[in-house]
């Protein structure tokens, strides 16, 4: 009885062995991460450097491909519509997945939650608040002053209409009391331009789009986003210091795969994007971009995506967003 047991046992491990072999998924050719913003971008840095890592991890070239449009609606509905086969990946952000959503006539072309799988965290980024140093406001006091004193004449810039630094600048006029003018653009970079040439008052954006404004002495950084300081602008406050805990904005950047991914697939890809983010030459190349690498798993980062929703959802409404 003892020996057929044993048999037994010794039959069944190749079955094991095959089971587990199933389960553990590998690419057999390069992969696609879908970035739905512009090439030179801060989605697109941060991209090509997770692209990079995560490449490595899995042993096979992560290649990106930029699809631009609506906010990051256009590539993320890419990323919603593909195989499911774990070779097409999608960069997602704010403007696609926390505020177009809350948008009354805002058409969107997938369910973020039913049509896509969302693996983890990816990166967080800090935003500040800038003005041109030639002509701008000494410190956020004096440009809220100015906003009141002229209602209606203060304008910002923006990477476009429903874009987190939209977004961003309408949370700081509403938590202020102002009345100011947004002007969109088509990325931050425009915007940036305009800043400097004093069409437009101030912007919010991600520290590494602006800080070499900032180095160079062209912009005056009024205050950041964060909850806490900004290691690489130790010298600007936040706005919560400032009087103003409302507006804390953090850009984020998350990682999705279609729905119908296999459950394997995706448990190998999530393990391959958490290696990669521990990677020392991602985390050395995040931070030079002021970056912060934010792995999580996936039903943390459910609840994030969740809270972020709400959160932007109720300043769309504030503001009366009607479409990206």
């Amino acid at each position: 009885m003892q020996r057929r047991h044993l048999l037994a046992a010794a039959l069944a491990i190749p079955a094991l062995h095959a089971r587990a072999a199933r389960a553990a998924w590998v690419p057999d050719r390069p992969l696609r991460l879908i970035v739905p913003f512009a090439a030179g971008g801060p989605a697109d840095i941060f991209g090509r450097i997770f692209s990079e890592a995560l490449g490595k991890s899995l042993g096979q070239p992560v290649v990106v491909d930029n699809r631009v449009g609506a906010g990051g609606l256009i590539g993320t509905d890419v990323v919603a519509k593909a195989a499911p086969d774990g070779i097409t990946l999608g960069l997602t952000g704010p403007g696609a997945l926390s505020v177009a959503p809350a948008i009354p006539q805002q058409r969107m072309p997938f369910d973020i939650y039913k049509d896509l799988a969302h693996l983890t965290l990816v990166a967080r980024v800090p935003e500040v608040l800038v003005v041109n140093a030639a002509n701008g406001p000494a410190d956020l006091a004096a440009l809220i002053a100015k906003a009141k004193a002229k209602p209606g004449d203060v304008t910002y810039g923006s990477a476009g209409a429903g874009s987190l630094t939209h977004l961003a600048s309408a949370l700081f006029s509403l938590a202020a009391g102002l009345n100011t003018v947004h002007v969109p653009y088509r990325g931050a970079a425009p915007a940036s331009t305009d800043l400097l040439g004093r069409r437009i008052d101030f912007m919010v954006a991600d520290v590494p789009v602006l800080k070499p404004h900032i180095d160079a002495g062209a912009m005056r950084p009024l205050a950041v986003t964060t909850a806490a300081r900004v290691p690489s602008l130790p010298q600007v406050p936040t706005m919560a210091e400032l009087g103003l805990p409302r507006v804390n904005s953090d850009n984020w950047y998350g990682l999705a795969v279609p729905a119908a991914t296999p459950v394997p697939v995706r448990k190998s890809l999530l393990a391959a994007s958490h290696a990669a983010l521990r990677d020392a030459k991602l985390l050395q190349d995040f931070a030079r971009q002021a970056g912060e690498a934010s792995p999580l798993d996936p039903d943390a980062y459910l609840t994030f995506l969740r809270a972020e929703a709400e959160k932007w959802g109720a300043v769309v409404r504030e503001t009366g967003l009607e479409a990206l």
